[in-house]
């Protein structure tokens, strides 16, 4: 009996699997394991070699700059007597991937401070990368590509693309200092949910229990699913979270309409529903036609003169589109039809929603952008 329970149980977990893969989406893809992130870095550094295209002399900080680093070559020079038009003043950062280990290498982002033109050709020199805590994570330094480019001619006229001030180390920057990290010894996992909703994070802990059969997860609240590692996989808690990640669920959405009034673009839901309602949506339309005509005396008449008189013609054309009755509960295609049916447009359609919201029959949320 005990062995009938135990394959129907993981038929059920097989099953369910399934059906969440081929029509849910992944847990990876709908929540965040607590306390695996990334770690901004920020440095400030400079970037040599420039053709004429670096900070001017009304960049204080740059010859400081410049200077300071000379001296700590062994190189004495006064800060008046520094050209920096190959130089320029820049900010490094980056995001330190979770798990880095030292000696792996990342992409930095160098961005101009100063009133440099243009970074093309520069490398960027020995620039430390430090963490929140003040403490040295990486070193950047290479060559800067910038995708971007800017011609001039003497007259003034120049052709730019993209932002030449801003660029990219690509593989710059190297890990000088790991983040201390005990996942594989955990206990238990926190799960965080991108997007917090009940509906979802029950589902969230209703697969994980099926497919381990075992009632190791459970619901904190909206947000977050805690999870027990089991004994088996204890010391190998990388396993359990791939099988965890691959698991399907289908995440519950808030009915919702979203209008952005500046392009006519809505976007509904597929748990949009409309209360018994009558749609009548006509147009008005107002034309209006000036004309001048002009009224001249006979050929040697001597008592006529020229006439200018003014005629107007106004049309008026209002709009007969029929009632359409929509019942209770229909769903998202059916309101679409009944739309279509309207010969409705973009425009008209904000309008009819703001309509059907203000009459309480529009059973979602209307969000105008």
């Amino acid at each position: 009996m005990k062995s009938a329970i135990a394959k129907l149980v993981i038929f059920l977990a097989i099953l369910f699997g399934v059906v969440g893969q081929a029509y849910g989406a992944r847990i990876k893809d709908l929540a965040d394991i607590k306390g695996v992130r990334q770690n901004q870095l920020v440095g400030y550094g400079l970037v040599v070699g420039l053709n004429g295209t670096g900070d001017s002399n009304n960049a204080i900080f740059t010859i400081q700059s410049f200077a300071s680093m000379l001296e700590r070559m062994g190189v004495t020079v006064r800060s008046q007597d520094i050209e920096v038009d190959n130089v320029a003043a820049v900010m490094v950062t980056t995001d330190l991937p979770a798990f880095a280990r030292t000696g792996s290498r990342i992409d930095v982002l160098v961005s101009s401070i100063g009133d440099a033109d243009n970074l093309q050709g520069g490398t960027l020199l020995f620039t430390p990368l430090k963490g929140a805590d003040g403490q040295v994570y990486a070193i950047a330094q290479g060559p800067v590509s910038t995708g971007g480019f800017v011609v001039g001619s003497t007259s003034g006229s120049e052709v730019q693309k993209n932002f030449p001030t801003a660029g990219r180390v690509v593989n710059g920057a190297i890990i000088e200092k790991e983040i201390a990290s005990d996942f594989n010894n955990r206990q238990s996992l926190t799960l965080n949910l991108h997007r917090a909703d009940f509906t979802t994070a029950s589902r969230v802990a209703q697969a994980i229990n099926i497919a381990f059969y075992d009632q190791i997860a459970r619901t904190q609240d909206a947000g977050t699913i805690e999870v027990q590692v089991p004994e088996k996989y204890r010391g190998d808690t990388v396993a359990l979270v791939t099988m965890i990640e691959r698991l399907g669920v289908t995440p519950d959405t808030v009915s919702k309409v979203v209008i952005n009034e500046r392009t006519g673009t809505v976007i509904m839901g597929e748990n949009v529903r409309i209360s018994t309602i009558a749609i009548a949506h006509g147009n008005l339309s107002i034309e209006i036609k000036e004309d001048q005509n002009v009224s001249q005396p006979l050929p040697f008449s001597r008592s006529g003169r020229t006439v200018v008189t003014p005629e107007s013609e106004v049309l008026v054309q209002e709009g007969k589109n029929p009632i359409f009755l929509v019942e209770s509960g229909v769903s998202i295609g059916e309101v679409v039809k009944a739309l279509n049916a309207l010969g409705v447009s973009p425009r008209d359609l904000i309008a009819i929603f703001q309509a059907l919201k203000a009459a309480g029959a529009l059973q979602a949320e209307l969000e105008i952008i």
